[in-house]
């Protein structure tokens, strides 16, 4: 019984985590079955995210518009796949609807990231 706190604060700790509260900053694709311009983004740019400097300063955390984690439900407005949306601290700081090619895709999420602070 008395390792039972520890028990609990070690579950807290990693229910925070998976919850994304740990999580300082984030680019979130929401994305839907069957999605045709989101296999589009994937082909264009999902290899390639993660090595950019937006990308290391939102790393990629992916989500399907069907099935969205408890974490995310309480963003509102999501209707169309793929929908790009940048959160710092847990709250929004930017949002990209749609994939119209990587010129327009880079472009706006350089614009989002402008809007990233130092820290929480």
């Amino acid at each position: 019984m008395r390792h039972l706190p520890v028990l609990f604060a070690m579950l807290a700790a990693v229910l925070v985590m998976m919850t994304g509260a740990a999580r300082a900053a984030e680019l979130v694709m929401v994305e839907a079955k069957g999605c045709a311009w989101c296999a589009k983004w994937h082909r264009d740019l999902g290899a390639i995210y993660g090595k950019t400097e937006e990308g290391r300063k939102l790393p990629l955390r992916i989500v399907h518009l069907e099935t969205l984690p408890p974490d995310l439900r309480k963003i509102k407005g999501l209707r169309y796949a793929p929908t790009f949306v940048a959160l710092q601290c847990g709250r929004e700081i930017g949002r990209i609807v749609g994939y119209n090619g990587d010129d327009m895709f880079w472009g706006e999420l350089a614009e989002i990231a402008k809007k990233l602070k130092p820290a929480c």
